[in-house]
């Protein structure tokens, strides 16, 4: 299962006021365990799937029948007989992840290959069948859904690279004390996110000297420019920690009015 271990204890431990209500993940988050432990706390898992002809679409019942898209089902069934019996238990080992009683990391990494026999394990799988079919299924009808999970793994693949260009020495740590591999990562994340911010303040600042001027800008236009700007930076020239506040107020909101955006020139 990879990274997909970690997804749900990162969204559990979140106490921002920012409260995610969906998880977008690589293909090694499409886990059915995953799916079905994601389900019960709440999540809407997305991820986006490369290995389509490994996966398997499941019918509630062998009596169920589809007009046009019956061949993706085969002679796969959801085992419905355990769910009910195992339906209980599923809820307190939700409501034990919620209540911090256990880590879905812990859960999910002995609910691995050798687990095969624990009920809790065929429960969570069966569960995880049903979400990903259902996944599955939206993924085909929706072209908003496909084109929301690709902009959104996109754009966290391309964050991982920008951080990348920032991690002096190379993305090997060095060391193997988890303490300094877990400071070397939140120093380099916290660098990334200060660069981008600093980017999209000058970006911010451009576009709004060019609305002021009465030249258009095309929010078409404007969407294309990234944050993750590489040239600019100067990876070896010194860095200077500032934490006093800058003595003028930031412009952090887009002044486009509808007047000027679209203006040729100064009324």
């Amino acid at each position: 299962m990879w990274e997909a271990v970690y997804l749900l204890d990162s969204l559990l431990s979140n106490i921002s006021d920012v409260k995610p209500e969906t998880i977008h993940a690589d293909t090694q988050g499409a886990s059915l365990p995953v799916f079905g432990c994601a389900a019960l706390l709440g999540f809407d898992l997305l991820p986006r799937i490369s290995n389509w002809h490994d996966l398997n679409f499941y019918r509630p019942d062998a009596r169920t029948r589809y007009q046009h898209i019956d061949a993706l089902f085969a002679d796969n069934v959801i085992d419905r007989g355990l769910l009910e019996k195992h339906w209980t238990d599923l809820l307190r080992t939700g409501i034990s992840i919620r209540e911090g009683r256990l880590s879905s990391v812990t859960l999910l990494r002995r609910l691995g290959n050798h687990s095969r026999r624990n009920r809790i394990y065929k429960a969570l799988r069966e569960l995880g069948r049903v979400i990903r079919t259902i996944t599955l299924l939206r993924y085909l009808s929706e072209p908003t859904l496909r084109d929301q999970i690709t902009m959104v793994t996109n754009r966290t693949e391309n964050f991982h690279k920008f951080a990348a260009h920032l991690m002096i020495g190379g993305q090997l740590i060095s060391h193997n004390d988890p303490d300094y591999q877990e400071r070397v990562v939140k120093f380099n994340e916290l660098m990334s996110n200060c660069a981008i911010y600093s980017t999209a303040l000058d970006i911010t600042d451009a576009a709004n000297g060019l609305a002021a001027e009465g030249h258009p800008v095309d929010l078409d236009d404007l969407a294309t420019i990234s944050p993750y700007i590489t040239r600019t930076i100067r990876r070896f020239g010194d860095w200077i920690v500032d934490l006093a506040p800058p003595a003028d107020a930031l412009a952090t909101r887009l002044d486009l009015e509808p007047r000027v955006l679209f203006a040729t020139s100064r009324a």
